[in-house]
């Protein structure tokens, strides 16, 4: 096998298949990364059995060549030292050659590496994802729905399910779920899927964030295919596959309120500040506990008490309030997250009482919601 290839392209998609290997494998070749050339295209692949990643580098694009020279074939290349050693070389090319004992040569400028490949044929076969269960939606629209979702995963393991988002395809509308039992945080969004449907495809939390930062901030489409234990996201040069989480999700939507008796409609930003100062004297206790109170003039009072250290009180003007007075405590942490999640300038939150789940909204819009619980505090 021989190439020769432009540095920075091999670096990206070096960087991006990184993110699928892993040291801690059972199979010792997956601490290694596959590099395919064909006359087509340079295809690398990383796996570490939970998640699978291959980056397709084209000969040539809009005219422009980024691989040439290319002789056919395949090796697995040491993923500890390859990604610093591409990193570093001199030139804005890199050639890279195989020989018959699987010796691997790294040529730039005058720099020259060797090290040691493995065949190619003992890397385990990714599974195949048939296509007839996929959707198209656009790359930046799914990023902005892992964001916005992704953070209320559980990190505890004595619920696995837990620890991923929850995809729905019902009657096209697509919806992400996530909660670790103290909050929830759901996206939807209508989705031309003709009339493909499905439910409880739970996505681990850990797949989406590096999914997350692969992905461009584009408009390009990315295609979803589902199976009974995979998901591929694909797009034009990068195929992701993720396995699913075993077991059933919980019935999430009786959690949600239907009624409120306090609403009060305020600026993100505002609300979102004044509870980061009073997050500071909260620190110590472990849930950053901060108390929200109603005040008459459109008015609330955050504070926060913290025996050893001291207290905090600020009153916030909000647009207005609707309902009965009302006090309630939570974690500073889990509101600063929903709201800051939810992208929207204006927000009304809906309490149902003191000791009941309460949940953030954009003010023009239920496609996404935070729902959280309030802490006890006597």
């Amino acid at each position: 096998m021989r190439f020769t290839i432009q540095r920075d392209k091999l670096i990206t998609s070096v960087q991006d298949v990184m993110k699928a290997i892993s040291s801690r494998t059972a199979i010792p070749i997956l601490t290694g990364m596959k590099i395919e050339a064909k006359q087509h295209g340079i295809t690398l692949t990383g796996s570490d059995s939970d998640i699978s990643i291959e980056s397709f580098i084209p000969t040539e694009k809009n005219g422009e060549i980024y691989v040439e020279n290319i002789e056919e074939g395949s090796i697995v290349i040491h993923a500890r030292y390859f990604p610093d050693i591409i990193r570093k070389l001199p030139e804005n090319t890199v050639q890279i050659e195989v020989d018959e004992q699987l010796q691997v040569t790294i040529r730039s400028g005058k720099a020259e590496f060797s090290l040691n490949g493995q065949d190619a044929d003992e890397y385990p076969l990714l599974p195949q994802v048939e296509t007839d269960n996929s959707f198209q939606m656009p790359t930046d629209l799914l990023k902005y729905m892992i964001k916005q979702t992704v953070f209320a995963v559980s990190s505890m393991e004595t619920r696995p399910i837990l620890t991923g988002v929850k995809f729905t395809l019902e009657k096209g509308k697509l919806n992400f779920t996530a909660t670790d039992s103290h909050r929830l945080a759901s996206r939807d969004v209508p989705i031309d899927a003709g009339e493909l449907e499905f439910s409880n495809v739970v996505v681990p939390g850990k797949s989406l964030n590096e999914l997350n930062k692969i992905l461009d901030d584009t408009e390009e489409m990315v295609e979803i295919s589902v199976t009974e234990n995979q998901i591929l996201f694909k797009t034009e040069h990068l195929n992701f596959l993720s396995r699913l989480l075993d077991g059933n999700y919980p019935e999430t939507s009786r959690l949600i309120p239907t009624q409120s008796k306090t609403t009060i409609f305020t600026k993100t930003k505002e609300l979102i500040q004044a509870i980061d100062r009073a997050a500071l004297l909260a620190k110590e206790d472990r849930n950053n506990v901060v108390r929200l109170t109603t005040l008459d003039n459109n008015m609330i009072e955050i504070m926060s008490n913290s025996p050893e250290i001291g207290h905090v009180t600020e009153e916030v003007p909000i647009q207005s309030m609707e309902g009965e007075e009302l006090k309630i405590s939570f974690s500073s942490k889990y509101v600063l997250e929903g709201l800051r999640a939810i992208h929207a300038d204006e927000v009304k939150i809906e309490f149902t009482g003191a000791m009941r789940p309460f949940i953030i909204k954009p003010i023009n819009g239920d496609e996404i919601l935070q729902l959280i619980l309030p802490v006890r505090t006597y």
